[in-house]
This record gives C-alpha cells, structure tokens and sequence, in this order.
C-alpha cells in the first residue's frame, strides 16, 4: 500500500475533470485526478462533436446559451487545432412552429449570438442532401470539436505544470475527519495496488457517476442519468452542421466531424451511469425524424454509440430535455457540513472550460490561494510548424501529415524522426484514419496507455469503414512486444472487437450486412473468436 499527500484530488477524468485539473495546475495548486478508465471513455467522447454557438438554448435557457458563445470564443481561440470553424444553419421546416422562429432569433440576439437570415436556396445549393422544404434558414457560428484532442491537451498541459493523472484506477472510500476531508482511497484497476492520497479537498467531477462518488462521502447527490443515441455516417453528407428550429428534441442535429457526420440524439432517462449500448429502435426512431431533414438519411450508416448526460435539478421532478443544461457547483461545506468536498454536475462539453474556472475559483478560495485563472488565455495546444507539416506530408501524404499533425501535436516531431531512421514505420496501419505504424507506436509509449481501446482514442485506429476489422489485428501485431500489451493477446483482440461491434449491430442492414459477414468470417473463423456479443 502507497500514501501519497497532495493538496487536491479530482476525481473523473472527462472535459470538466481535466479541466479543473490543469486549471489547478496552472494556479500552482497540487493536484491528481484519478480515472475508473480512460481518459474520454464516456461521455465527453460520446456526443455530437458540436461546439454550441448557444443558439440552440436561446429560448428555453438564456444563461446556458450566453454561457455557450462566450466559451465557443475562447475555445476557438486557445484551441485551434480541436476545432472546425465550419457554422452552422437553423432550418425550419413545414410543421415547424413559425412563432417559435420569431422568438428563437429575438432570444439569439439578447444573448448575443449572431443569427443571420439566408435565402433557403442557397442552403440547399451547399448542402444538396437537405430537404428542398426549407422555408427559413439562419447562420450561427456553430463548430465541430474534437473531444479527444481537448482532452488530450488539458492533459498534457496540466502534466506540465506538475498535476499528477492516474487512469484505470477507482475511488473506493473518502475519508472525513471533524467535518473536514482528510483521504481518498484509491484501488489501481489493473493491478490492485491501493493508494492512500491524503488531501485537502476533493472535486467531484465524475459526470453521470457524481451520485455515486458523492455517496462514499455520505452526501446525496441526485444526478439525472440521461441516455442519447446517435449515428455516425462514413462520409460527410452536410458541409456545416444542421439543427432544427424547433424547441430542441430528439434527432434534430447532423454534424459533419472530420471525414464523417454524426446524427442525434434520443434521449432517455436510466439507471446506469455506465448505459452505452444504442439500441436499434433507437437508430431506427432517428432515421425516421433524420428524413424529415436529409430525405435519403439510410445513406451508408457507420455505427451507433450511445452517451450518458449527467443532468442535475435540485428539488424537482423534471427529466430529459425538460431539465436545463446549465451546470451547478456543489459547495458540500454548506449543504452538508463537509468541508472540502465539492461536486461540480450538469453542464455541456461546450462549456467545460467555464465549469472548472469557477470551480477552481471556490476551491482555491478555501485554500487562500490568490492566483486567478489563466486558462481563457494560456493556449491549450499549439500548431505543429507549418514546415514540418510540410515535410510530412512527403512520407504521409497531404492529408495524413495533416490529421497526424492535429493528433500529435507535439510528439510530431518525434514520429517525424522515427520514420527519419525507420522509413518502413511510416506505412499506414489504418488506412481509414490514415495512421500509420510510428503514430501507434509514439502513442503506445504514453503513460496511460493499456490497451487497443486506448490506441484508439488517441489515434482514431479502428474508428473508420472497417471499424478495427484489418487494423486492430495490425496494431496488436506490431505492439505484441510492448511492456503493457503482454499477456493474452487472444482477449486484447477479442474486448476491442467487441466494442466495435456494439455500434455496429443496430445499424445491421443492407451493405453494413456484408461488411458485417466479412469481419464475422475473419474473427470467427480463422481466429476462433466465435461469440462477438
């Protein structure tokens, strides 16, 4: 058993965990943030892609739709290389309330985002796949994100600056002394070994499991768990992201995210912070809202995947769409009479970053810490230089230098110098995501990578057409030798398989069949791994 002191443990490692944990680190206060897995293994990795330009709350949440343009400034701002500046349209269709319109671009303007009226057939001369039924059409500054990317550079950057990140591991007990939080016992998934991390506060930012880390410390804690189904396209039907304009509901956002375009959401209200298994009457449900949109919506579907919302509301009975996507902090000191313990639940991606400001504003209060936030201004990532994007795309091509460059960042260069020495590591592994074998290997050698579903999250492997069909094979293949991937290579293979085909069994029909059969033929009968749940 290791002990460990430290001034702040976080706990939960999505967009708001990792976002408090570099804001701390930035205001020099020591901290570790611990992860059940890996890092944006649930619902920051699971959600549209969409940066909110906050038109979509206008009407129903003022505050949560000013919150969202002032972020969607700042984070196009320090984070560039995340983020795809490509707009967005609000379209209304026959059946659309036309006094919903009124009021919607009314609410745009008093929060201050920018609705601008355009002809509809110039909507549709973009984005020939539209409904030709569009009677208005407005312009906002909606973006797609790359969840993984931002939380990647929150990761780094608060490594950094000295935060400590541990994945894979739980939180088992939280310790309190006269009122006051005193330890957090921690228990490595992997390896069983248990750490004690003697403390000062701790936040809970577990996202849907907030509930259940807050009962360890014998606080109530109601989070709504709110399930959402979407479907991802394999290729990119619209050139900028659609949405509705209609009070927000189910299957009305279609966001283009890099070669794909992903179409939600449902929603749902459940029980298990961890239900992610899309079901087909959900995919199905979509499909026919999605044709009222995008006539031909059975184009060639990709997979389906499913997230967890961690909605919050205080004393009421609302669920789903009813309950706002505003966020709370949880002073515990004054709500229960435990000090230095907070919990930070609701909110969007779209605004991460304001979550852990203010968070991080009221812990550091309470531990006489002066020094403000930094993180509106300090950049998150940074541009590989233009030149080495340039000479990489001589080994990878034009658009695989550029991906491998956004995915990379810094360790480009480093994968650049390997395939200096080792020409023949710059052949392509996943032919899909255009990654190739040094990429995987630079990614294999960071600290929390375990496993192919890591790999994959950092590197897209396995996320394309083939959904890991030729590549994951290929990736255990030139990892069998690395520290972390001994073992039973047989079990690797199958637990990454069968994840993939999850998302893909609810969208089985006509040519996802075929594909289907191939991968079942491939994994079944020439590797034995019969049963792929």
């Amino acid at each position: 058993m290791r002990t460990e002191r430290t001034q702040v443990v976080v706990i939960g490692g999505g967009a708001t965990g990792t976002g408090i944990i570099r804001d701390l680190a930035l205001r020099g206060i020591a901290g570790i943030m611990v992860e059940q897995g890996d890092l944006a293994h649930g619902t920051s990795s699971r959600f549209h892609g969409l940066l909110h330009s906050g038109a979509r709350y206008a009407v129903k949440d003022m505050e949560a739709a000013r919150e969202c343009i002032k972020e969607n400034r700042i984070l196009r701002r320090i984070a560039p290389t995340c983020i795809e500046p490509i707009g967005g349209l609000f379209v209304q269709l026959p059946g659309d309330d036309p006094g919903y319109t009124g009021r919607w671009a009314e609410a745009c303007a008093q929060a201050g985002i920018n609705a601008e009226e355009t002809e509809p057939d110039q909507v549709i001369k973009s984005n020939p796949v539209l409904s030709r039924n569009i009677i208005r059409a407005f312009r906002v500054p909606d973006c797609a994100v790359d969840g993984f990317r931002v939380l990647w550079g929150n990761a780094a950057s608060a490594r950094r600056h000295g935060a400590k990140i541990i994945t894979y591991t739980g939180v088992t007990a939280i310790h309190q002394n006269s009122g006051s939080i005193t330890r957090v016992d921690l228990t490595n998934r992997l390896t069983g070994q248990v750490t004690r991390v003697q403390c000062q506060a701790v936040i809970n930012a577990a996202g849907a499991w907030a509930g259940a880390v807050a009962s360890l410390a014998g606080i109530p804690v109601e989070v709504i768990k709110d399930k959402g189904t979407l479907v991802a396209f394999n290729h990119r039907i619209v050139n900028t992201v659609i949405n509705r304009l209609r009070p927000p509901g189910d299957g009305d956002i279609l966001v283009p995210h890099g070669a794909v375009a992903i179409f939600g959401t449902t929603s749902a209200t459940v029980d298990d912070p961890g239900c992610s298994e899309p079901l087909q009457r959900e995919v199905l449900e979509l499909i026919r809202l999605g044709k009222e949109l995008v006539p031909e919506m059975e184009s060639r579907l990709l997979r389906a995947f499913s997230g967890v919302r961690p909605l919050y509301k205080r004393g009421g009975e609302a669920r789903g769409r009813w309950v706002s996507r505003n966020f709370a902090l949880l002073d515990h000191r004054e709500l229960d009479g435990l000090a230095g313990f907070y919990s930070i639940v609701g909110g969007k991606f779209t605004t991460f970053r304001l979550m852990a400001e203010k968070t991080v504003d009221l812990v550091a209060r309470q531990l006489g810490v002066n020094s403000l936030c930094r993180t509106a201004e300090d950049p998150l990532t940074i541009a590989v230089p233009e030149d080495l994007v340039s000479r990489g795309k001589r080994v990878f091509g034009v658009p695989g230098a550029k991906m491998a460059a956004q995915r990379l960042g810094e360790s480009f260069s480093r994968v650049m110098e390997e395939v200096g020495r080792f020409p023949e590591k710059g052949r392509l592994i996943c032919e899909c995501e255009l990654v190739s074998q040094a990429e995987i290997e630079q990614v294999a050698s960071s600290e929390d990578v375990y496993n192919l579903g890591d790999i994959r999250r950092k590197t897209r492997m396995g996320m394309g057409t083939c959904q890991g069909t030729f590549c994951g094979l290929r990736t255990l293949g030139i990892l069998g030798d690395h520290p972390r991937f001994t073992g039973d290579h047989h079990l690797q293979l199958k637990n990454f398989m069968q994840k993939r085909w999850k998302g893909i069994r609810p969208v089985l029909w006509g040519q996802q069949i075929r594909e289907a059969q191939l991968s079942v033929a491939i994994y079944g009968a020439l590797l034995g791994m019969e049963r792929m749940k």
